[in-house]
């Protein structure tokens, strides 16, 4: 096991109900199983991230991808376990590590790598890069690169939500870094205020930017944030999909019946820097390899099948499809013409 201080284990005094914190064996309690089916489907979507991330990586490092990239390598469990316990018509908004959140949400690999590389058939049209990927019809509006942003704006589409009576929900993710900022206590305030449907998600992989939470926080416990906003939170073992899922539904059922917003803090850890030129020297190299060891996401998920019958053979026909997938999303990207000059006049606001 990881110990408190060197990995995402930690779980500070008056933590929420979420059970089995990063227990790093492998088994999620009975009350969080999955059939066989839904194992595979999170297998495969939490692979599809990570290789998709990797060659985002690898493709910056050649000089295809510009400006800020933020991978979301060792994340992926938290948002594919969200996206499990949404219902159509739902909404989803991040912060600018946004490249899982469209691939979970179902956007193509195709048009996520070309808006990576700037390229015309990007999601964005190729104007938004790493930070800036939209899909409205998939009911995500955005991965947005001021931090905290995201918050209030998620707010406001519960507030459309409620307004308009459709019974939906917003995600709204952001990181344990934004977490200190007013904004995102200004939206805590008015969503409990008026009861909206929002699920806030702290995604909190310990380090923000690249200080550490226990150094940049006077208070680490964020699931405990919105007390004073008398908004209910929850700690989850945001490694495990499948506890991730389960408090997902619970956190939706609750906003969706009309009782306001609920905070997760999803405690999970990334495994590359801050960004593509971070060279994340504010942990070690062992700190790193211990939580890949013991908790990695993806493993724990295919562990569980191996134990319950599920082929090796099978599993290794599903990373062949996705690497497939992922070197075709590649392959469009780099062969895709960049936009035309005349689209520096479009989609401007004014």
């Amino acid at each position: 096991m990881v110990s408190a201080k060197a990995s995402p284990s930690r779980k500070p005094a008056g933590a929420g109900s979420s059970k089995g914190a990063f227990a790093g064996n492998g088994k999620a309690p009975a009350a969080f199983t999955f059939t066989r089916e839904e194992r595979l489907d999170a297998y495969r979507r939490m692979l599809l991230i990570r290789r998709f991330e990797e060659k985002a990586g690898q493709l910056y490092g050649m000089g295809h991808i510009g400006g800020f990239c933020h991978l979301y390598i060792g994340q992926e469990a938290v948002v594919v376990g969200m996206q499990m316990a949404l219902e159509p018509g739902d909404q989803v908004i991040t912060a600018y590590r946004d490249h899982g959140h469209t691939l979970a949400v179902g956007m193509d690999a195709k048009s996520v790598m070309a808006e990576l590389t700037g390229r015309r058939h990007g999601c964005s049209k190729g104007k938004g890069g790493s930070m800036h990927m939209f899909a409205p019809d998939k009911g995500f509006y955005g991965g947005h690169g001021i931090v905290g942003a995201c918050v209030p704006l998620g707010a406001g589409l519960a507030f459309a939500d409620k307004y308009r009576g459709n019974n939906g929900v917003c995600l709204t993710y952001f990181g344990d870094g934004a977490a200190n900022q007013g904004q995102v206590y200004e939206a805590f305030n008015m969503a409990e205020l008026w009861k909206l449907p929002v699920v806030f998600i702290i995604e909190n992989n310990k380090y923000a930017m690249g200080t550490s939470i226990e150094r940049s926080s006077s208070t680490t416990n964020l699931s405990q944030r919105g007390l004073s906003f008398a908004i209910p939170g929850e700690h989850v073992d945001g490694m495990d999909v499948e506890q991730v899922r389960a408090a997902g539904a619970r956190a939706i059922a609750h906003a969706r019946a009309g009782h306001g917003p609920m905070i997760l803090e999803m405690l999970t850890y990334r495994y590359r820097g801050h960004s593509m030129s971070d060279p994340a020297k504010y942990r070690t190299r062992e700190e790193v390899q211990k939580v890949r060891e013991l908790q990695d996401p993806i493993e724990q998920v295919r562990a569980r099948l191996i134990e319950a019958g599920v082929a090796e053979d099978e599993l290794k026909a599903i990373d062949r499809q996705v690497r497939d997938e992922v070197n075709a999303a590649a392959e469009f990207a780099l062969a895709d013409p960049e936009p035309d000059a005349g689209e520096l006049t479009t989609d401007v606001m004014v």
